[in-house]
């Protein structure tokens, strides 16, 4: 990423001439320091992104440095200087935040400017990412994507990446994840954030009504039908529509997708007048779509038309360092909503919440922190308000067996059904998932109402 700013900090004139001289040759715009005090003192002039600090100089050295300057500015790059065969020097360096190192002095000029572009690339990657986590908070400052590990990190910068683009995004993860969210950060994002966002979740209509709900009918094109009615095709004219649970969409529906995404055009129910079409399509899943598509249940090339851009998001199971984060976040919320003033969980609590498998992910970590709070009689919430959990965990964590997810998945829609007595509704409300998709999920699993029988024996 050449046209960067850089500072070279380096007490040593002969030195920082050279360096100066050979990048400025390649695009480099070079600011000179010759201490650690003048750098400071003549920083706010650049601001610039990457700097390279010599780490042996008189008065303050460049660990020194490398503190101050990322006090003033948390998104700087640093590469430390130091001196042949100094290891030890270079992992303190690293410790307290530089980005890379090189030994003095600098003979492969090469490896010189792939490090610097590299600091410059991170420099903006980071910025972005920050610019990007504000935007979100502004954006949806309930429902923030809340998520430091480096799965989360990953979707994030994925978002950041391809929301500016057109292209047809597929949105995967178990559900509870907040594939929804990640739907709307694409479109807010994007260029049509001004437009609309609709949504439609394919698994709550049967095939004759999803038909008309997506592309809207003419006067008199059935029964009932008094008046034309706009679908959602229409109404995200300009916008982005997002198709949820995409991989419960009928085989008849997927040949007339298939052709939207094709032609760009749609006809309305009971008419023959092509309706041109500008709209980006989002589409979401908790299935295995590439082994429904070995299944003969979703076409092939539909697959490959949504999956342009694929934003996976992992469950809660393998980012346990975000639990206590989202934790935190629910607890707020759920405080002020209801007027507690909640410190936090107690160790236990934390334990307890760090050590589960949260089949339910995110969208569980919410109920059951919702749950703690209406219950909870302290300004902690403890073990015992953690109510709802199916299981705890065991004290050691290699003493956990690892189980497949759609295990977990099995036993928790078990667990839910029969803790509200096969109640369909309700079940489906707590799974925060549609009744359609509970059926289906009943029939996957082969569950009857035997089993609540023989978990109470």
């Amino acid at each position: 990423m050449r046209d960067t700013r850089l500072l070279i900090v380096d007490d040593e004139p002969g030195q920082r001439e050279l360096l100066s001289g050979f990048l400025k040759r390649h695009g480099f715009k070079i600011f000179e320091a010759e201490s650690g005090e003048d750098a400071l003192a003549n920083y706010h002039k650049t601001f610039s992104p990457v700097a390279l600090v010599d780490m042996k100089m008189p008065g303050m050295n460049g660990l020194e440095l490398l503190s101050k300057l990322r006090e003033i500015n948390p998104f700087i790059q640093v590469i430390v200087l130091t001196a042949f065969g100094s290891v030890e020097t270079a992992v303190a360096a690293m410790k307290a935040g530089a980005f890379d190192y090189l030994t003095k002095p600098v003979e492969d000029l090469d490896e010189l400017l792939l490090k610097l572009d590299k600091a410059a690339q991170q420099n903006r990657l980071v910025v972005e990412h920050q610019v990007m986590s504000e935007r979100l908070a502004e954006i949806f400052p309930d429902s923030e994507i809340i998520g430091e590990s480096e799965a989360m990190r990953k979707v994030k910068e994925m978002i950041t990446l391809v929301a500016a683009e057109d292209a047809t995004v597929l949105v995967t993860g178990p559900s509870g994840t907040g594939k929804e969210l990640v739907a709307r950060a694409l479109h807010a994002f994007s260029n049509r954030a001004d437009k609309r966002l609709v949504a439609i979740n394919c698994a709550a209509f049967p095939e004759t009504l999803l038909e008309s709900e997506l592309f809207g009918y003419d006067r008199g094109a059935f029964t009932g039908a008094d008046k034309a009615k706009q679908g959602r095709f229409e109404l995200a004219d300009g916008g982005t529509l997002f198709l949820d649970e995409i991989g419960d969409m009928p085989l008849s529906m997927q040949v007339k997708l298939l052709r939207v995404l094709d032609h760009k055009t749609i006809e309305r129910l009971g008419s023959v007048k092509e309706i041109p079409l500008d709209i980006r399509i989002i589409a979401a899943t908790n299935r295995d779509l590439p082994q429904i598509v070995k299944d003969g249940k979703f076409r092939e090339d539909l697959f490959y038309r949504l999956n342009v851009i694929h934003v996976d998001i992992p469950p809660l199971a393998e980012r346990v360092g975000d639990v206590l984060l989202l934790a935190e976040h629910f607890i707020d919320r759920y405080a002020r909503k209801t007027g507690k003033k909640i410190k936090g969980l107690n160790n236990e609590a934390a334990r307890i919440l760090t050590g589960y498998a949260w089949p339910g992910n995110v969208r569980e970590l919410e109920n059951i922190i919702e749950r703690a709070i209406v219950l909870t009689r302290s300004d902690l919430i403890t073990r015992e308000d953690l109510t709802g959990l199916s299981s705890e965990p065991e004290d050691s964590p290699a003493k956990q067996t690892i189980r497949p997810l759609a295990e977990l998945e099995k036993d928790h829609i078990r667990f839910c059904l029969n803790h509200f007595k096969w109640n369909m509704n309700l079940s489906a409300e707590h799974l925060g998932i549609h009744r359609n998709t509970l059926r289906a999920k009943i029939k996957e699993y082969g569950l009857t109402r035997s089993d609540s029988a023989e978990s109470d024996n």
